[in-house]
């Protein structure tokens, strides 16, 4: 038992890496990566619950704030340039905007809005890594910035309907899954 429990931890890191194999056409391919990639998925949905968290005018600024830097990190990648420490910056996302919701952090300082740049950026970098190799990069980019925005809209959606304690509990599950992952 212990010895199987010891391969399962060594695999689960592995989990976190990104997710190629989800189809060899450009849109499908972008759009189903964030939606199959439950790192990608939940990092993105926190995005937009912590959109509303602060129930504040700008708070579209976070999500447009991911969105922009991971186009800029999806070029860098699509150029072939890997940022060091991708995955890494992948599970911090899930951790520290987890916390961040689990917390119940509000208000949008140029801390809260570096941060979703920052893990947009590793987000993209590991969409534009994955480009698949016959499809259209154009295609590509539109299905994940699409599935993008759709997910921080669920999270936008779902933390403005369900109680801020419901918000806070998932908040705490994201950023257990991040540590989970990470470890």
């Amino acid at each position: 038992m212990n010895r199987a429990l010891i391969v399962l931890m060594t695999l689960a890191p592995a989990a976190a890496f990104a997710h190629p194999g989800h189809g060899d056409h450009g849109l499908v391919s972008g759009f189903t990566h964030p939606l199959l990639g439950w790192d990608h998925l939940l990092a993105m949905v926190a995005v937009g619950m912590l959109a509303v968290l602060g129930r504040e005018q700008k708070a579209w600024q976070l999500p447009l704030a991911f969105v922009a830097a991971m186009v800029a990190g999806a070029l860098l990648g699509i150029g072939g340039v890997g940022m060091a420490g991708v995955e890494t910056g992948i599970l911090a996302s899930l951790v520290v905007l987890g916390g961040m919701l689990a917390a119940g952090v509000t208000g949008f300082t140029g801390l809260a809005l570096g941060l979703c740049a920052l893990f947009g950026l590793f987000h993209g970098n590991a969409h534009g890594l994955e480009l698949p190799a016959h499809g259209s990069a154009l295609g590509y980019f539109a299905g994940f910035v699409a599935a993008t925005a759709l997910l921080h809209a669920a999270g936008w959606l779902a933390a403005g309907k369900i109680h801020a304690t419901a918000v806070r509990i998932a908040g705490g599950a994201m950023a257990g899954a991040g540590l989970l992952a990470a470890i």
